[in-house]
């Protein structure tokens, strides 16, 4: 095994390898690469699998109980300074190695058919390929000049891949946004890496942890200037994890390609972050001020997150608020000394939210046929709705994904989850209250997202050929008003119905729904309508319904309706992968009996990695469950309520909306949340204020100071003198006696002068005298 350490620098290489030889391939030949496009694929998957197969290899190895392993080569030696770069091999490393490259060659399987269709097709796998690489070789390192390298690549391949469809206003937008909010992380990541090395003089992750645990506790170190290093060190992964307040890059990340939208999220940009800090967790951990920021950072990202998630109408920004929760809940247990909380729960969140954005992918590229290739349509919710029917595969495997992220048992998320809300508890009430109530809202949120999309019945053949629409806000999400192009008369009648879809009359074409009743009545006749719950009755046939889904029928002609097919096999694959480390992999951290111990495979495999972590093992499964009843609690609440409102309990599907309109202290209070959810918390206008319009009014005061002020003094010198030569110049005349009769009278004016003056010198001294 000796050999599979030494070879541990394929892993990277692959990747690498098949983005640069695509890559040039592509710059010098681009017709004859774009020609071989299948093969261009086929040689980044192949690689990466090689990289795959080492890494499963060293994380068995690990798991058996082999020692730390660190290759270091020399890099520069000047005077003092020695740089070395090399490779890291403990069981973070391993268990990286695997998630990394298992959900990056899964999304290379993916993208062969999602993207089949693209122009870009080989620039993507060359992006994906380098993408990977970088991740694979920050994972890798075992110093922070090394870690930054690969920090700042991950960085550049993300700018790149948000931006692939970079003639997209909103996503050019999208990526410039990503890169410099990471900017300022990064920024602050690189004065906290030049500050440590100035107190501990190593860049070595190992050595520079002990020899600042050695000066902690010799009192070495001023502990105000070692927060700050610290602070400034988390600015980095607080940007890359999209922890607050620089979150807002990640729900704008969404303008992307789907898959890449599963990679960064998943396992590679954001899970970035929270790497550095349990790579880090030594250093941290003495600092007790710097720990209980992380905390509550953590915490309130996980609170956020949720809370903006409730009202989301895109099914993708919906995942990505949820992204932004769940790595808060990681935080927070890093925050609180939860290492093997954190751990576990960066694995088993991995897994699950590249199933959700990769079952996502498979509905919005379904959707695409009937609604347009539009994100605003594809990707909105309003327009989906029974898919399941349609796509069985892909439904279950978002219901799964949903499962485990709602941590609900035996899936995946719950083991993690619920071990980071105890651990909350025991550390403070405060941050246990909140990981308990994000529990909650993210059993609701989550759950409204799959009951509004592959349950219900299909939505998206009442919202074609339509060309405007007026937002109705509500706490639960943007519903959609549809005004109708044109007056459409069925059989001189109008129809009014709810939301839900029904059966087609094959004789008159028009809608009939079983859930409701409905009453058709002709122009002629006396004008009454059955409206839907919560929309006044009007007797005007042309008023649009507030309230109502799609107020008004069209005349849709049966064989012109389209419906969601399921997708290809390369695309299901993943799903059903995915979902077997959803159902299974969170059964590392159970506890089970053995040689007359109690223990987990979890804590086994992160014991070799230091003394410091301790797990106590004591409780047996038995234990282990009765701890988690409150957890499980709020989430199935969440989940109950959502069920209500959107699910066959409730009387309409969506109808059960509260009106954010209501009068009372209940009215404006959901009028408020479902304000501050459509809004993002209002922190996106927030900082439009104030770095924005801050910025432009700085910027237009300098420009006045630098026009009226700096150039008003030098031109009106310039001005001066100017006007001056041009009076001087009309006195010349050219006569020597104008030039002698100028010459008397200054003199006669100077000497007027200094008569003046002497007589005031003596004047004044006359009066000193006295």
């Amino acid at each position: 095994m000796e050999l599979l350490y030494k070879n541990i620098w394929i892993v990277p290489v692959c990747p690498f390898v098949a983005s640069m030889s695509v890559g040039l391939g592509l710059f010098f030949f681009p017709k004859a690469t774009k020609s071989l496009r299948r093969i261009c694929a086929i040689v980044s998957i192949f690689l990466l699998s090689i990289a795959m197969f080492i890494s499963f290899s060293i994380l068995s190895q690990q798991i058996r109980g082999n020692p730390i392993h660190q290759l270091l080569w020399s890099w520069v030696f000047f005077k003092n300074i020695s740089l070395q770069i090399g490779f890291l091999i403990d069981p973070l490393t391993s268990t990286m190695l695997v998630s990394v490259t298992s959900v990056g060659i899964l999304v290379m399987i993916y993208s062969d058919s999602y993207m089949s269709h693209d122009q870009g097709y080989v620039r993507f796998f060359v992006y994906l390929s380098l993408f990977t690489a970088s991740m694979l070789g920050l994972v890798l390192s075992p110093n922070l000049v090394q870690i930054y390298i690969f920090w700042e690549l991950v960085g550049m391949c993300s700018y790149l891949l948000i931006g692939f469809w970079f003639s997209r206003p909103s996503a050019a937008n999208a990526c410039q946004k990503a890169f410099i909010t990471n900017r300022v992380g990064d920024f602050g990541l690189l004065l906290g890496i030049l500050g440590i090395y100035w107190i501990t003089g190593s860049f070595d992750i190992h050595d520079l942890s002990e020899r600042f645990i050695e000066l902690i506790d010799n009192n070495g170190v001023n502990l105000f200037l070692a927060n700050i290093c610290a602070l400034l060190l988390f600015l980095g992964p607080a940007a890359k994890s999209a922890q607050f307040p620089l979150h807002v890059w990640l729900p704008d990340a969404m303008e992307g390609p789907t898959p890449i939208s599963a990679l960064i999220h998943a396992a590679t940009m954001v899970a970035a972050g929270i790497f550095f800090v349990a790579r880090m967790f030594n250093f941290f951990e003495a600092l007790p001020f710097t720990m209980n920021i992380i905390s509550w950072v953590g915490g309130i990202t996980a609170l956020l997150g949720a809370t903006i998630a409730l009202a989301q109408k895109d099914l993708k920004r919906g995942l990505a608020y949820s992204t932004m929760s769940q790595p808060g809940y990681m935080m927070l247990a890093l925050g609180i000394g939860s290492y093997r909380a954190a751990s576990s729960h960066l694995i088993t969140h991995a897994y699950s939210k590249a199933l959700l954005f990769l079952g996502s992918g498979s509905v919005i590229h379904s959707m695409e046929p009937i609604v347009g290739y539009s994100p605003e349509k594809s990707q909105n919710m309003s327009f989906m709705g029974g898919l399941r029917k349609y796509m069985p595969i892909t439904g279950t495997t978002f219901l799964l994904g949903t499962l485990s992220l709602c941590g609900i048992p035996p899936f995946a998320c719950f083991w993690s989850k619920d071990e980071i809300l105890v651990d909350s508890w025991i550390s403070s009430a405060s941050l246990g209250w909140i990981a308990w109530c994000t529990a909650g809202l993210t059993g609701f949120y989550m759950f409204r997202m799959y009951l509004v999309t592959p349950e219900g019945d299909f939505r998206g053949n009442l919202y074609k050929n339509t060309d405007k629409f007026v937002s109705y806000k509500s706490i639960w999400g943007n519903l959609q008003t549809l005004y109708e192009r044109d007056k459409v008369f069925l059989n001189d009648s109008y129809t009014f119905f709810s939301n839900q879809t029904g059966d087609f009359d094959k004789i008159s074409g028009n809608v009939f729904f079983p859930s409701e009743k409905i009453r058709n009545k002709s122009l002629n006749s006396k004008k009454s309508f059955d409206v839907p719950l919560g929309s006044e009755r009007s007797d005007n046939p042309n008023e649009i319904l507030e309230d109502a889904f799609v107020p008004i029928t069209r005349e849709i002609k049966i064989e012109t309706l389209l419906y969601p097919k399921e997708s290809d096999n390369s695309m299901l694959f993943p799903l059903i992968f995915l979902a077997i480390p959803t159902l299974s992999i969170g059964f590392i951290g159970v506890p089970f009996f053995h040689e007359g111990v109690t223990s987990d495979l979890l804590s086994d495999l992160l014991a070799p990695l230091t003394g410091l972590f301790h797990k106590d093992n004591s409780e047996n499964l038995v234990d282990f469950f009765v701890k988690s009843i409150p957890s499980v609690s709020i989430a199935l609440g969440g989940v109950f309520i959502s069920f209500f409102i959107y699910g066959p309990v409730s009387s309409r599907d969506l109808q059960k909306e509260i009106d954010p309109k209501t009068k009372g202290f209940w009215g404006c209070f959901f009028n408020f949340l479902s304000n501050w959810s459509y809004y993002r918390g209002y922190i996106d206008n927030l900082y439009n204020v104030i770095f924005i319009e801050g910025t432009r009014i700085l910027s237009k005061s300098i420009c006045f100071f630098d026009q009226w002020i700096i150039d008003g003094i030098v031109n009106g010198i310039g001005i001066s003198s100017f006007f001056g030569g041009e009076g001087m110049r009309y006195g010349e005349g050219g006569r020597i006696s104008s030039y002698l009769f100028g010459l008397i009278i200054g003199n006669i004016l100077m000497l007027i002068i200094l008569i003046i003056k002497n007589d005031i010198l003596q004047s004044y001294e006359y009066f000193t005298m006295f």
